[in-house]
């Protein structure tokens, strides 16, 4: 597992053992950020000095790459161990101390957010209704900015995300394999 593109191209990223964390893919990721910087709604103001949350980051590939590619920040949330292990190993891998947070705290029960971020990473474990729960816990404490755009990864045969958070259809939308990246705008003017 690499970085796939920016300032870091090329640096392998450590991931932990077993099948506890489940990284996304270089070409999964690859097509993700393709998305994010080509599309109508994204393009590469969308990434310069944006802040971003990586929830549920298990090795921090996804956060990693936005920074790569010239995020000015990101956090990152993790609860499992060896996955932290393997985050603050990666993060240090890529000189990224000074960009990068680390939250060994459970993102659907994040403390309130000094910062509001601009692009949301949830890549959580598969068919267990997170991504839900995640929105809501971080609509609540400040961590999404008005009109963000939020990137979800989950099972390819799973139903999207329903919340008020995410009032319209999805602006994209790709399968890969066993998963599905779907990208919202975040509603403007959520109800609290």
């Amino acid at each position: 597992m690499r970085i796939v593109a920016g300032q870091w191209r090329g640096r392998a990223l450590a991931a932990p053992p077993g099948r506890t964390t489940r990284p996304t893919a270089d070409r999964v990721r690859q097509a993700l950020f393709d998305m994010l910087l080509h599309a109508p709604w994204g393009g590469y103001d969308l990434m310069e000095e944006a802040r971003v949350l990586d929830g549920f980051a298990g090795t921090g590939a996804l956060g990693l790459e936005a920074l790569s590619r010239g995020a000015a920040h990101c956090t990152f949330f993790e609860t499992d161990r060896t996955a932290l292990a393997a985050l603050r190993a990666n993060i240090a891998a890529c000189g990224a101390h000074d960009r990068a947070t680390v939250r060994a705290g459970d993102v659907t029960r994040p403390p309130a957010a000094a910062h509001a971020c601009g692009l949301l990473l949830l890549d959580p474990p598969y068919g267990q209704g997170l991504p839900e729960r995640a929105l809501a816990a971080l609509a609540r404490t400040g961590w999404i900015a008005p009109g963000a755009l939020i990137v979800i990864e989950t099972g390819a045969d799973e139903a999207l995300p329903a919340t008020p958070i995410l009032p319209h259809a999805p602006l994209a939308e790709r399968r890969h394999g066993a998963a599905r990246l779907s990208i919202w705008r975040a509603a403007d003017d959520r109800p609290e």
